[in-house]
């Protein structure tokens, strides 16, 4: 049973007409847009190297890295009965992370650990994967990130048991400003069964 009192509204800031408009319009504009940013930094608009990067950068923007803002990409998750009768946690650590910071629209770069303790169903382990890129492929904070993973868990999962911990390198602090290649940040989200100290413990344990 999930108790949606314990789930804040996490969702990322979007206006009313985000959805107003098609992909293939939004890459349009994108792309004028990003002509003109390119032409005022003084660029050659003309040179074979540049003249289709802002298409490029546009349609990278709306189909890829930011795919994740339209809902309808959503991943279709099925859950599967949990015949085995096993009620231990499931981990599954290393998750490639890729995002993009939304204060400088630089790249987070990282891994995912999620656990889950079935409340008896069972997901693909594929699906956790896409249940990740999904929130991720959108404009970010890791706070945030890691809340709308676990929270995307939770409901999918239908249970409160659920945790997720992401450890990530941002390139808002590595390659501009303080320029601090060292440093790296970490997150958690523990739900359920998880909040316990023995629990929190074994599913830290599993990913070191």
């Amino acid at each position: 049973m999930v108790d949606k009192k314990l789930h804040a509204d996490i969702q990322t800031p979007m206006h009313a007409g985000a959805f107003d408009i098609n992909d293939e319009s939004k890459i349009e504009i994108i792309e004028e847009c990003f002509y003109k940013i390119m032409h005022t930094l003084g660029l050659n608009l003309e040179d074979d190297s540049l003249k289709k990067t802002p298409h490029r950068v546009a349609k990278m923007f709306v189909k890829e890295v930011f795919s994740g803002l339209n809902p309808s990409n959503k991943p279709d998750i099925k859950l599967f009965e949990n015949k085995y009768m096993y009620n231990e946690m499931l981990v599954e650590k290393n998750i490639t992370l890729h995002s993009y910071c939304e204060h400088h629209f630089v790249p987070i770069i990282g891994k995912v650990h999620v656990a889950y303790i079935s409340g008896g169903e069972v997901i693909g382990l594929s699906k956790i994967n896409r249940l990740v890129q999904f929130y991720a492929k959108r404009p970010q904070v890791q706070e945030r990130l890691t809340k709308q993973i676990a929270d995307g868990l939770v409901e999918a999962l239908k249970t409160e048991n659920v945790a997720v911990i992401i450890e990530a390198d941002h390139l808002c602090v590595a390659s501009r400003g303080i320029n601090d290649t060292n440093s790296s940040t970490v997150t958690s989200c523990f739900y359920g069964k998880f909040k316990k100290k023995s629990v929190k413990s074994e599913f830290k344990a599993s990913i070191v």
